[in-house]
């Protein structure tokens, strides 16, 4: 079995961004039937040194873009600085999934071992090749923020399971 770069991205980031985004209709409505304000649900930690929930929903669209931008030669998606509430977010979540499907197919798979350098935040850069980037640390940080995302939902009592997290089978 031959697995392509752009299915192990693409394929991969698309449907669990779509199920980021069901989360956060789940944490809406949540915080609608309590009478809630969303933003105490957006802001809430699971330890007081890691990102909020609207944070690990940022740094899952990042990471998505950023890995599928690397890989296909393009400049990454931009995303508003703006604050944002959760139809932001879920706004936010369907560009960056608009922005991975139009990446070029064949460039992607192209990207193997092609030669990439990730920029944090923080302006280090940290060099990669094509394959090495996606399976060693673009689709670990993705899992990593939006499983966060899921958990800081599941903490606060909203009514998610792991089907909810995993989405319908493809």
């Amino acid at each position: 079995m031959t697995l392509s770069l752009h299915e192990a991205s693409v394929g991969v980031f698309v449907p669990y961004l779509g199920n980021l985004s069901a989360l956060l209709d789940h944490a809406s409505a949540h915080a609608e039937a309590r009478n809630i304000d969303p933003a105490v649900l957006l802001n809430i930690r699971l330890s007081p040194t890691m990102y909020s929930l609207k944070q690990q929903v940022g740094e899952a669209n990042r990471h998505a873009t950023v890995a599928g931008a690397l890989l296909a030669g393009r400049a990454p998606y931009t995303f508003s600085d703006a604050e944002p509430d959760i139809d932001e977010l879920k706004a936010r979540i369907s560009a960056a999934i608009d922005f991975v499907r139009g990446l070029p197919r064949a460039e992607i798979d192209a990207a193997t071992d092609k030669e990439v350098a990730f920029t944090f935040k923080n302006g280090a850069q940290r060099t990669f090749t094509g394959k090495s980037l996606l399976f060693t640390f673009s689709v670990p940080q993705f899992f990593f923020h939006v499983t966060t995302a899921y958990d800081i939902l599941r903490h606060a009592g909203v009514d998610i399971a792991k089907k909810d997290f995993l989405g319908p089978p493809r």
